[in-house]
C-alpha cells in the first residue's frame, strides 16, 4: 500500500485575545476522486485579495516569530468584525500553479502537466482540487508564469466588460502601475479603449508611459486635479475602478467628472448634470474613510466591485474570458514578481512587513517548493 503523501499548507487564525497566529501545519493530503487531481504546487502569489485574509485587519508591524508560530497584534475597535472567523483555521491562497502528480479515474489526461488553479487553500505544498477548477498550462508556460492566470487577467477583462455593459465608453484606474494596471492598460490599447492612468508617483507615471499609456496622471502633483479634468474631457470616461478606497481620490475624481460634462453642458442644471458617474472600490491601499463631499450633482453613484460576483453574473461569457487569458498568458497578462519566498519565509516578520506594504510594483510570489 502506498503511504499516504503529506505536506505542509499555510495557517490563520484570529484568536479571541486579540492575535493574529500564523503557521504551517502538516496534513495528509486527500487523494483524488474521480474527478479530481492532485497538484503539487509550485507557484502561488500574494494578492492584495489574499492579504485581506492572511493578516487580517492585524498591524503588521508587531509581528514577532515564536517557534513555529508568528503572531501580530489586532486593534481592539478592530475585533468585532472578526466574530465569525474567532479560532478558525483559515487557509489562504487563491490561485496558484504546479504539477499534477495524480490523478483520478476521469482525469488521467492531466497526470504530468502543468496547470494554473483556482481553488483556494493555495499556500500549501499539495493541493487536491476539482480537474474543473484547472486549467492546463500551453506547452513552454512555467508555473510561475502561470500561477497568476486568474485574478489579475479576469479582473481586467472584467474592469473592462463592466464598462462596456453599464454604457460607458472610457474608464479611469487608480494604483495603475500595478501588475493589474500594467496588465489592464496592455488589454486597453490592443481593445482600442480609452484609458486614464492614475498613480503616486513620478517614477511609477515613468514605468506606464514606457508602455505605451497614453493618459498618466501623478495624483501627488499641484496640478492634478486639472489635470485630470482635461483627461476625462479627452476620453469621456465616466467609470473608474479605485483600488485605494479611502480618502480624497473618489471624490476628487467624481468632481473631475462632472467638470468634464459641464464642458459640454449647454444650460445650468441646480441638480448637476446628467452624466451618470460611477465609482467602483475594489481596494483598500488607504484604510481611512473614503470621503465624499456630494459637489457634483445627483447623478452619480459610489459602490464596490469584487470579481466573483462579476463572474458569477457573467455565466457562461467566464470561458471567452478565461480562452483569452490562456491565448495570452505571456504578453498582455504576464505577471512579474519582485520577490519569491517559500512558505516559512511567508511567516518571518521581516518578510511580512516587505509584502504587506502592499506597494505598487512589489508582487510577492510563494514556492511551496523551496
Amino acid at each position: 500500500m502506498t503511504a499516504a503523501r503529506k505536506g505542509l499548507e499555510l495557517i490563520s487564525r484570529v484568536t479571541a485575545a486579540g492575535e493574529l497566529e500564523l503557521s504551517l501545519s502538516e496534513v495528509a493530503v486527500p487523494p483524488p476522486g474521480p474527478d479530481e487531481v492532485v497538484v503539487r504546487v509550485q507557484a502561488t502569489p500574494i494578492n492584495p485579495s489574499d492579504l485581506g485574509l492572511l493578516l487580517g485587519p492585524a498591524d503588521p508591524a508587531t509581528a514577532t516569530a515564536n517557534g513555529s508560530v508568528t503572531t501580530a497584534k489586532i486593534a481592539p475597535q478592530r475585533m468585532a468584525g472578526m466574530a465569525a472567523r474567532l479560532d478558525q483555521a483559515m487557509k489562504v491562497g487563491n490561485e496558484g500553479a504546479g504539477i499534477v502528480v495524480e490523478a483520478g479515474a476521469n482525469t488521467q489526461a492531466h497526470l504530468g502537466k502543468t496547470v494554473a488553479v483556482l481553488a483556494g487553500s493555495m499556500y500549501a505544498q499539495y493541493r487536491t482540487v476539482k480537474a474543473s477548477d484547472t486549467v492546463v498550462l500551453p506547452e513552454g508556460v512555467t508555473a510561475a508564469q502561470g500561477a497568476s492566470a486568474f485574478v489579475n487577467p479576469l479582473t481586467a477583462l472584467g474592469m473592462v466588460e463592466t464598462m462596456r455593459r453599464e454604457g460607458h465608453t472610457a474608464l479611469v484606474h487608480t494604483a495603475a502601475a500595478s501588475n493589474l494596471g500594467q496588465m489592464l492598460n496592455r488589454v486597453c490599447q490592443k481593445d482600442g479603449v480609452a484609458l486614464v492612468n492614475i498613480v503616486r508617483s513620478a517614477e511609477q507615471a515613468k514605468t506606464l508611459r514606457a508602455l505605451g499609456a497614453t493618459h498618466v496622471l501623478d495624483s501627488t502633483t499641484e496640478s492634478f486635479p486639472a489635470d485630470l479634468v482635461e483627461a476625462l474631457v479627452a476620453t469621456r470616461a465616466t467609470i473608474a475602478f479605485d483600488a485605494i478606497g479611502g480618502g480624497p481620490l473618489a471624490n476628487q475624481i467624481l468632481s473631475a467628472m462632472e467638470a468634464a460634462a459641464n464642458r459640454s453642458a449647454t444650460s445650468y442644471s441646480r441638480y448637476g448634470s446628467s452624466v451618470h458617474k460611477q465609482i467602483y472600490i475594489y481596494g483598500m491601499l488607504d484604510v481611512r474613510p473614503t470621503e465624499l463631499d456630494r459637489s457634483y450633482g445627483l447623478a452619480w453613484s459610489v459602490s464596490g466591485w469584487l470579481l466573483t460576483p462579476f463572474l458569477m453574473k457573467l455565466g457562461a461569457g467566464v470561458a471567452a474570458l478565461r480562452a483569452r487569458v490562456l491565448a495570452e498568458l505571456t504578453t498582455t497578462f504576464a505577471s512579474h514578481y519582485s520577490e519569491t519566498i517559500s512558505l516559512r519565509e511567508a511567516l518571518q516578520p521581516e518578510v511580512i512587513a516587505r509584502y504587506a506594504r502592499r506597494a505598487t510594483g512589489e508582487k510577492f510570489l510563494i514556492d511551496p517548493s523551496k
